[in-house]
């Protein structure tokens, strides 16, 4: 997509959407020896968040697994919804789109992996951390410079906040 229409499509953006594993975090799991999960979130990509909430664009996870520290660190940054445990993320995309009557193309999402596809098909925005699965590249639109979990996430905030009306 060339550099103009691209801005012109980020322009739109009054909501952004994001996956949690491979976009928030480089994809690793971590587990002690009792079984409890951890996982590391990239500060510059928290206060992109930050950023993009003070220019008026809501922020959303939608994510497949549970987990206290996704809502923990997403309530902490004052996200407008959290999403946990949806198998089925064009169900909560869906429901987003309805509750704050929107169109699809004022929504970008960035997604890692194969259940991110029906999300990044919808949205006018579709974008991936450059770490993504080949399938999810080609349906995005933009695709960061960095991995996902080291400020993939900031460029896609940066991109929205440069392009704002």
């Amino acid at each position: 997509m060339k550099e103009d229409e691209l801005n012109k499509a980020v322009a739109k953006i009054k909501i952004a959407i994001f996956d949690v594993d491979g976009v928030m975090t480089d994809g690793g799991l971590i587990y002690d020896q009792d079984g409890k999960e951890y996982k590391v979130f990239n500060a510059k990509d928290g206060q992109g968040l930050v950023m993009l909430k003070r220019a008026g664009v809501k922020t959303v996870v939608i994510t497949a697994k549970e987990s206290y520290m996704v809502q923990k660190r997403f309530t902490d940054l004052g996200f407008t919804r959290i999403y946990q445990g949806q198998k089925n993320k064009e169900h909560a995309l869906d429901e987003v789109v309805d509750d704050y009557e929107l169109k699809f193309d004022e929504v970008a999402y960035m997604g890692d992996d194969l259940p991110d596809l029906c999300v990044l098909r919808k949205v006018g925005l579709p974008s991936c951390p450059k770490d993504a699965v080949p399938e999810v590249i080609k349906a995005s639109r933009f695709v960061t410079e960095r991995l996902g979990g080291h400020g993939a996430v900031r460029e896609l905030c940066d991109l929205i906040l440069k392009n704002r009306p």
